[in-house]
């Protein structure tokens, strides 16, 4: 029951960053092989991607229903399929591959609206296939350190969370392909910076700390003028249990590149951590000194070691990141083969942290729309 997992993808064709993200991800541990695609919404560009892929002639295929009828029916056919689409295709895509019994890899967020949302959630429950989501930053060796510690006690009662995700590639007016969907809500969905950094800084937040936002209060602005999204958002956060946090995502944040960054405070001591210096994990114990731990370093433990490929002092980041999300789902497919179950060490972002997040989209839009009243999120 070895060998690779046969993928197939949706979207991500010729000139699709994301896309190219996905393939070297899945590529990077040798656990799957890439037979099929629906690469593009057009006929042409998805013919003219696969063929650059190197992909079968009649592995390539104009549209995802096309796909997923005629895979599901070859002996030899798909196992798993990636989706890589802008956010209004997924629900849709998905739902083709999971009646059919494929598994579902799918690009965050979860879907454009609440209501696919939770049609997607019953999709998944209506299915024998797996489904994860790509919340790469869960991937990371030091964000897996960081979680194991607070699972393990050490900063006690967690009391203070607080994430925030700037970046400034639209601080003037979309002149490029990727902004043009991303700031359409057709395409989007009600949220801008909140769907696509917000939720990614919610899920590390929720990921990290093991709590669940119970009610937030937002802010969200859409600067630049005639923009339908929001690019600026300044939420807070109550979580079940009794901690407090902040959240700040933006797009319009000069000097800012890829700057997520996640602070964890507890009874005993705190945590930070910084995306674009992703080994370094500082923890700090109250009352003693500060500490560096480094990924593969003195004091890192086993499940920031699963998640590192190299020794200490080289590098790790993004590709790495995803890779590992490609490789949990991997663990969890092969289980899935043989109706085992996957490690229990075995950790991705499913359906339900894909709910979570949207809900997190939804009640940001409530709160702001009602002058950052709190809101209530669902269970």
């Amino acid at each position: 029951m070895g060998g690779r997992i046969r993928l197939g993808m949706v979207g991500g064709g010729n000139d699709a960053f994301i896309g190219g993200v996905h393939r070297i991800a899945a590529r990077l541990d040798d656990r799957y092989e890439l037979v099929a695609g629906a690469l593009s919404s057009t006929p042409e560009k998805a013919q003219a991607s696969g063929a650059a892929l190197g992909l079968a002639e009649d592995r390539i295929y104009d549209d995802f229903k096309q796909m997923a009828i005629r895979e599901a029916r070859l002996k030899n056919g798909i196992e798993a399929v990636s989706i890589v689409t802008p956010n209004h295709v997924h629900f849709a895509a998905a739902r083709e591959f999971l009646k059919r019994g494929i598994h579902v890899i799918c690009d965050k967020p979860l879907t454009s609206t609440m209501a696919d949302a939770r049609r997607m959630v019953k999709a998944v429950a209506d299915s024998e296939a797996l489904f994860f989501l790509t919340h790469n930053y869960t991937g990371y060796p030091m964000v897996r350190q960081a979680r194991e510690m607070v699972a393990g006690g050490d900063l006690g009662k967690i009391r203070v969370v607080q994430v925030e995700y700037p970046q400034d590639w639209l601080t003037k007016q979309e002149d490029f392909k990727q902004a043009a969907w991303r700031t359409d809500p057709a395409q989007s969905g009600a949220g801008g910076s909140t769907g696509d950094i917000g939720t990614h800084a919610h899920n590390l937040a929720c990921f990290v700390s093991g709590l669940t936002v119970e009610s937030l209060a937002a802010d969200i602005q859409a600067f630049v003028s005639g923009r339908q999204l929001d690019d600026n958002a300044h939420v807070l956060l109550r979580f079940q249990g009794g901690a407090r946090g902040m959240l700040w995502c933006s797009q319009v944040a000069p000097g800012n590149e890829n700057a997520l960054r996640l602070r964890i405070y507890g009874e005993k001591g705190g945590l930070e951590w910084e995306q674009e210096n992703p080994n370094r994990l500082w923890f700090s114990p109250f009352g003693a000194p500060k500490q560096m731990i480094t990924r593969n370093g003195a004091g890192a433990g086993g499940a920031a070691a699963r998640m590192s490929r190299i020794p200490p002092g080289h590098p790790e980041g993004y590709l790495e990141g995803f890779a590992n999300i490609y490789s949990e789902a991997a663990e969890a497919i092969i289980a899935h083969r043989t109706g085992s179950k996957p490690p229990a060490d075995v950790i991705y972002p499913d359906i339900h942290d894909g709910l979570r997040g949207m809900q997190f989209v939804d009640a940001c839009v409530r709160s702001s729309a009602r002058n950052a009243a709190w809101v209530t999120l669902p269970d």
